[in-house]
């Protein structure tokens, strides 16, 4: 079941640096020499290396960053980003899940053939960590290119998993945007498959500026991210409508999916996927073709 909340109070949140623990071979062949066996490992060894690699969750940052977004609201963006893991609610959160850690990755994307890893995959395990990160994040010049895919977003994002050295609880997708996919395959394609491999979908559909025909703005934004875009267990919809809240809502989407929880405030439930969308889930292709006819 999918949730959508408003932008509110919520925690948590988490990730950790886990190490292979060394171990000393007795004299013998070398591994790989003529005759040679593989060392046999303990199972106890076996067990305490699966541990180290167990993260809470396995969480992907995709962040848009087409021509609809403004500079000043890709720079607020990034700043949302870096503030949320160096805050005290985070740290806090990051204490309460079962490994206290999470592995992540951010990169931004915008047409379907565009996106670029930012951060590679990171733990984040306590301050330092989460530092470093942050500082990863602000550091990268801020770059805005054409057209929206979150098709591409999706389907670039999935094979990063399987690239993640840490395994995680739960993984997670999360899409921020301001506008309608209008480029690349159907993003309804790119979500069922990415649900059917287990992965969470959430969103941050920015809905700041009032829509206008310079623009791929829809009314009702909220509406398409809710039925067209997100999916999976738990999955939710946070959506900015006020550019002094942005900073807020990127630090709540952010807690709650690393800790896993629902925010306090009342939840209202969004429609389910065999419902018909409230919002058609190809109109920024449809908006695409009928003002440039391609």
């Amino acid at each position: 079941m999918r949730l959508l909340f408003s932008i509110g109070a919520v925690l948590l949140t988490g990730m950790f640096a886990g190490g292979d623990v060394a171990g000393i071979a007795a004299p013998g062949p070398r591994f790989g020499s003529p005759g040679s066996e593989p060392p046999k490992i303990h199972p106890r060894r076996l067990a305490a290396d699966r541990d180290a690699q167990t993260v809470d969750v396995e969480l992907i940052l995709a962040v848009d960053v087409s021509y609809s977004m403004d500079m000043d609201e890709l720079a607020i963006q990034r700043e949302g980003y870096a503030q949320a893991i160096q805050s005290k609610e985070f740290l806090q959160a990051l204490k309460l899940g079962p490994n206290g850690r999470i592995a992540v990755t951010y990169f931004e994307w915008a047409a379907s053939t565009d996106q670029k890893i930012i951060i590679p995959w990171r733990l984040i395990d306590g301050p330092e960590t989460a530092d470093a990160v942050a500082a990863e994040i602000m550091k990268t010049p801020i770059r805005r290119a054409s057209r929206t895919s979150i098709s591409g977003a999706i389907n670039f994002a999935m094979p990063l998993f399987d690239e993640d050295p840490y395994r995680g609880l739960r993984r997670v997708i999360d899409i921020s945007g301001d506008g309608p996919n209008n480029n690349g395959g159907p993003v309804t394609v790119a979500r069922d498959a990415a649900i059917e491999k287990g992965i969470v979908i959430n969103g941050l559909p920015i809905m700041v500026k009032e829509p206008s025909y310079s623009t791929m703005d829809i009314d009702n934004l909220d509406y398409y991210y809710e039925d067209c875009v997100t999916g999976g267990p738990g999955s939710f919809v946070i959506t900015i409508k006020d550019r002094d809240k942005f900073k807020e809502a990127i630090r709540t989407k952010l807690l709650m999916e690393v800790a896993g929880r629902t925010p306090e405030r009342p939840v209202m439930h969004v429609a389910e996927k065999e419902k018909e969308p409230r919002v058609s889930c190809m109109i920024g292709e449809k908006i695409w073709s009928d003002r440039w006819g391609r």
